[in-house]
């Protein structure tokens, strides 16, 4: 029999992505595979039922869909108990929070599912087309800078007219990863002034190469900030100290400001305190893409906008939802880059190798396997 893979509709708050699109349900059939669609799960991603129906799925409830299952797409870890009806041994293939939500993890262990983090998978070359972190962070960065224009008061480029000169934004973006630089790239093709600093001392070339300045530390021991997998470490005091004090001069200056620094496993840094937001004039803006993992900026809450002296912090949860339809064309295409790349064609399941199965299994036979989760 050919392995079945049940496409589940997103039960988070707010959230619109779905784990499939009407063109991976079809690559996914022509590897020999039966797709199974939740009614509605594409309602958000403006992908209706038939598109699902006319690419050769199956639509149903949950209990219809997930029975026989062999594999379980889904954006956010689904509600174990939710999962009733698949086979034992099933794999959940999602975005699933180890660090922030244990007690799932160990539901899934419990009820003999095998768990797989996409967002663990390993940065190397071939695993490229299969980041989830990557493709839904390029977006975010791309909307950081939409949000951040949406709530400022004038206008972004320098315009010249026969009544006065309007002034370009100035934009800077802390962090410089996937979103990072994205959101460079946006702001510079919104016409503003834009400058940008990361601890990773490697970044320098790539914030040039976007047209924008580098804001960097000079002359203070420990400034690659390279951790394992390209993700950025946290920094020795002298370090920090030196960063605080150059920051804090530049931040007066900004009109915007776009966060996006993280340390995977950990709390977000915290970058911004709140007498450098005192520090920037009334009607500035800061964006925090941290503020669900403990946030960058001091005061920034998650899920709203507020307004602190003066100057609005933007806290949006979960911004790749705000673009669903294409975030979720991307992340459909990294989880069937993923399941393909270890395909069976003689029908069984994947067998995954142990460099990226060994990263982002958390689950397995019954028992939490994943190291991440055992120190």
């Amino acid at each position: 029999m050919s392995v079945r893979i049940a496409v589940v509709k997103e039960t988070a708050v707010g959230e619109r992505r779905v784990a499939a699109t009407a063109e991976t349900v079809r690559k996914f059939i022509a590897l020999g595979a039966t797709l199974a669609v939740e009614a509605g799960a594409g309602e958000g991603a403006s992908i209706g039922d038939s598109a699902y129906a006319d690419a050769g799925a199956q639509i149903g409830d949950r209990t219809a869909i997930l029975a026989g299952a062999d594999i379980v797409l889904a954006v956010q870890g689904p509600d174990p108990a939710s999962l009733n009806g698949v086979k034992p041994g099933a794999w959940v293939v999602a975005s699933l929070n180890p660090f922030g939500d244990r007690a799932r993890i160990d539901a899934y262990a419990a009820a003999g599912l095998e768990a797989l983090a996409m967002e663990l998978m390993p940065r190397i070359t071939r695993a490229q087309s299969m980041d989830i972190l990557s493709s839904q962070s390029n977006l975010a960065g791309y909307k950081a800078v939409l949000d951040a224009a949406s709530e400022y008061g004038r206008a972004f480029p320098m315009m010249m007219t026969a009544a006065g000169t309007v002034s370009a934004a100035r934009v800077f973006v802390m962090g410089v990863g996937v979103a990072g630089l994205q959101a460079i790239a946006t702001a510079r093709r919104l016409g503003a002034q834009v400058s940008a600093t990361d601890v990773r001392s490697a970044t320098k070339e790539q914030i040039q190469s976007l047209g924008a300045k580098p804001i960097f530390v000079e002359n203070v021991k420990g400034i690659e900030g390279e951790g394992s997998g390209g993700y950025a470490i946290e920094m020795s005091p002298e370090y920090q100290a030196a960063q605080a004090e150059l920051v804090s001069a530049h931040i007066a200056k900004q009109d915007i400001v776009i966060t996006t620094a993280l340390i995977p496993g950990r709390p977000a840094p915290r970058l911004i305190s709140d007498a450098q937001v005192a520090s920037m004039r009334p009607g500035s803006v800061i964006v925090d893409l941290a503020v669900e993992q403990g946030g960058n900026v001091e005061g920034a809450v998650a899920g709203e906008v507020v307004v602190r002296h003066g100057v609005k912090i933007v806290g949006h949860r979960n911004v790749p939802s705000r673009l669903a339809a294409d975030t979720s064309a991307l992340f459909a295409r990294n989880l069937y880059n993923f399941l393909s790349a270890f395909w069976d064609k003689d029908g069984g399941m994947p067998a995954l190798d142990d460099e990226i199965g060994g990263a982002i299994r958390l689950t397995q036979s019954g028992k939490v396997v994943n190291p991440r989760l055992l120190g």
